[in-house]
């Protein structure tokens, strides 16, 4: 089962055990996190997950790209029977789950006898990388690259592969100064980013104006896929446009030396990622109650009462169309 959340083709990292146990290390240590498994020959289904005050959760928060479940040799048809077993619960919410994944959790949870349904999560910007990267910046927005033309002379950049304290340093006073709210939790970043470093995952740039940093920003690169986790600027060098020359410097490089697939801008639909994306996932959160636990039905009822609520505008909305 250990190679399921292993690096390899298709993972990411928030699909890794070591995600995952970290996470449960820094941000949940006082949460009984735990992975549940169904098994038949070699076909396996698991779930992260952790316990909540109102039932199950994912084991994920606000760092997590994803969730979901992940499968060997035809699992996904245990997946039912996982959730079944999870019954004593009574409440199921997970997520941030991608498409593919949340139409296999749905299907699962209302096959177990429970009920459920979907809401959108968040919106996640994507781009397929899989090209001269020269050809790609040509594509891109007239402003954008103008912008990198005039202030790219004033703005030095480095961009590391290996953790160094005084660059974590850097981008966590840099973070500080910036418009950004407080880290949720700098001693799990801090070690996932010393982790990535070990495995040579970690790309941490950071901007400068004549000898003084003012930008930085966290990728990883993994099997092909590239992943924006953080970027800050200081909001006093805004007028030169740091934080832009440095995504142009860290894209140059994931398509050129690192010559990845895909690349991932992670949560939220902020305006100014549309410039550098050019397609759009949604990803969607889960949440389901087993029709016995009687303690959930008050929760149960606000759920089916906005289930009907969606379906009856669907209906309206298809009849105005």
């Amino acid at each position: 089962m250990a190679a399921l959340f292993a690096p390899g083709a298709g993972v990411t990292p928030f699909d890794r055990l070591d995600w995952l146990r970290l996470l449960a290390e820094e941000c949940l240590p006082s949460t009984r996190c735990f992975v549940a498994v169904a098994r038949d020959g070699d076909a396996i289904a698991a779930l992260p997950l952790c316990e909540t005050p109102t039932g199950l959760g994912a084991l994920a928060n606000w760092y997590s790209f994803i969730a979901r479940p992940r499968f060997a040799h035809g699992g996904e048809r245990l997946l039912a029977a996982l959730v079944r077993s999870l019954s004593t619960q009574g409440a199921l919410q997970f997520g941030p789950l991608p498409e593919r994944e949340a139409a296999l959790m749905l299907g699962a949870v209302r096959s177990a006898g429970w009920i459920g349904a979907l809401t959108l999560d968040h919106v996640n910007h994507v781009l397929h990388a899989g090209r001269d990267f020269a050809t790609w910046w040509a594509s891109r927005p007239g402003q954008l690259r103008e912008t990198v033309r005039r202030k790219g002379r004033k703005v030095a950049i480095r961009i590391a592969c290996d953790f160094d304290a005084a660059d974590w340093a850097t981008y966590e006073m840099i973070y500080a100064k910036s418009w950004k709210p407080a880290e949720g939790s700098p001693a799990f970043l801090r070690r996932f980013a010393e982790m990535e470093g070990a495995a040579g995952r970690l790309r941490l740039g950071i901007a400068s104006i004549d000898g003084e940093p003012v930008a930085a920003q966290f990728w990883t690169i993994e099997d092909g896929l590239a992943f924006i986790h953080k970027l800050a600027h200081d909001p006093a060098a805004a007028a030169h446009s740091p934080g832009t020359v440095l995504t142009h410097a860290l894209f140059a490089m994931a398509f050129n030396e690192d010559k990845v697939d895909f690349i991932d801008f992670g949560t939220g639909d902020d305006p100014y990622k549309r410039d550098w994306m050019e397609l759009s996932d949604v990803r969607l959160r889960l949440e389901a109650y087993h029709p016995r636990a009687l303690r959930h039905w008050p929760k149960l009822s606000k759920l089916m009462a906005k289930t009907a609520l969606r379906l009856v505008r669907a209906g309206v909305d298809d009849k105005a169309r």
